[in-house]
């Protein structure tokens, strides 16, 4: 097997989910599920923080699963402001695992940045509830889940939270009001912006990191 990016789609609740799936050059060690910033702000699949993290996955051996929210480009449906999304990647990781029986009983990762971690942390806690199986890893960048949170979040304590110190889009002391009582520390990268512009490699390290430590 050799290294490689195709493209795929998914059913989400409202038609289509279009996804990038990139493939690590030997046989998975799991899969890693990446969500997208903003859709009405630009944000895709193909934002650079999301492929900084999508690169640390594949490096790290995980299969990187990279799709485009409902309402982007060729995914089907309208902004949910992480309602329906939510619904859409719940259901996207049962078809992953139907399509890939490979990666059934390997440990996945669940990540996001921006607007994407709302979905993630919400979809986390989802799993919970329901009694299925929960990623090995919670990783959110520049989070900002408590502007799209629509249903109760329970953080695993071991969850890497990533922020700039400078986060013009979602100040730090936003993330630090809605962590404050909840027992997760917060990884704060000097002089960094909300897209970590110059700290990309600082952010992708900080990721191997947790990944090395959830694949040990």
């Amino acid at each position: 097997m050799s290294a490689h990016t195709e493209i795929v789609a998914f059913a989400g609740a409202a038609g289509r989910i279009d996804c990038a799936i990139d493939w690590p050059e030997h046989p998975p060690r799991g899969w890693a599920l990446v969500l997208h910033p903003h859709p009405l702000h630009e944000g895709t699949r193909d934002n650079k923080v999301v492929t900084t993290i999508s690169r640390a996955c594949v490096q790290e051996g995980l299969v990187a699963v990279r799709p485009d929210f409902r309402g982007v480009r060729a995914s089907e449906g309208q902004f949910d402001k992480a309602v329906g999304e939510t619904a859409d990647m719940q259901q996207l990781v049962i078809q992953v695992l139907e399509r890939h029986p490979e990666l059934v009983g390997l440990p996945w990762v669940l990540a996001g940045f921006s607007f994407g971690t709302a979905v993630a942390a919400q979809l986390d806690s989802a799993l919970a509830e329901l009694g299925q199986t929960r990623p090995a890893a919670l990783i959110l960048a520049g989070p900002a889940v408590w502007r799209f949170q629509f249903r109760q979040v329970d953080l695993p304590p071991d969850t890497l939270l990533v922020h700039g110190e400078q986060d013009e889009v979602v100040p730090l002391g936003e993330l630090m009001d809605w962590t404050r009582d909840r027992g997760v520390p917060v990884v704060v990268i000097p002089g960094a912006s909300h897209f970590f512009h110059g700290k990309l490699l600082l952010l992708k390290q900080l990721v191997l990191t947790r990944l090395a430590r959830a694949l040990a």
